[in-house]
């Protein structure tokens, strides 16, 4: 894996309490079902403090790899927005950025396993450095596919940046350039990360639990 090394939420931030799912196939959007769920935002999984200190060191890690040279970020949509700007004000080299969205879920909340390109880039990315930026890898499969289309368009070369990897839900054998936080299989919310639209706008990675009925 090239770059920064991978990190973890400290035992301190797992423990922690937050008063108060665009990703990768991880975390599927809420069918009209879901909306009857009560869900409740518990541990703070990742703090913003530690969200803007490892953002920082893979900025670093981009610009060593990439001196000299002019990478796009490639976020995903839409989850990975938040991660995409704050990264690219990170990267001490001069940097262009565009998005792209693909859809991997059917009627439902499972994936259908056929990924399918919803949004495409604007600029084209023949002969440049590509940095795909992607807020949780997952399965592989959404990324394998992004992979096998970009590559068709012939960049100079593409990489992987994903803010969160869930190792363990691995089925598609993918190679992560650099890593934010390896998390365990648990559905979390905050910095750009949604359930059903909501929570984006929290400023840490915390978990979302379901509320037992009564």
């Amino acid at each position: 894996m090239r770059g920064a090394a991978e990190g973890e939420p400290s035992e301190s931030q797992k423990s922690s309490r937050a008063d108060t799912p665009g990703q990768d196939e991880a975390q599927p959007k809420a069918s009209r079902a879901d909306t009857t769920v009560n869900r409740r935002i518990g541990r703070i999984l990742i703090s913003r403090d530690e969200i803007a200190a490892r953002v920082t060191e893979l900025g670093e890690a981009i610009g060593r790899d990439y001196a000299g040279r002019a990478p796009v970020l490639v976020g995903v949509l839409k989850g990975a927005v938040v991660f995409t700007a704050d990264l690219l004000r990170a990267i001490r080299v001069p940097a262009a950025m565009d998005f792209m969205a693909v859809s991997s879920y059917g009627s439902g909340t499972r994936s259908s396993g056929v990924v399918r390109l919803t949004s495409d880039l604007s600029l084209s990315i023949e002969g440049r450095d590509v940095i795909i930026v992607e807020d949780v890898v997952d399965s592989g499969r959404t990324i394998s596919y992004l992979r096998r289309n970009l590559a068709t368009r012939h960049p100079r070369s593409l990489a992987l940046c994903g803010l969160l990897d869930k190792v363990s839900r691995r089925e598609v054998d993918v190679d992560v350039d650099y890593v934010g936080f390896v998390i365990p299989d648990e559905f979390v919310v905050g910095y750009g990360l949604d359930y059903d639209g909501r929570h984006r706008e929290l400023p840490d990675l915390a978990v979302l639990d379901p509320i037992a009925p009564a």
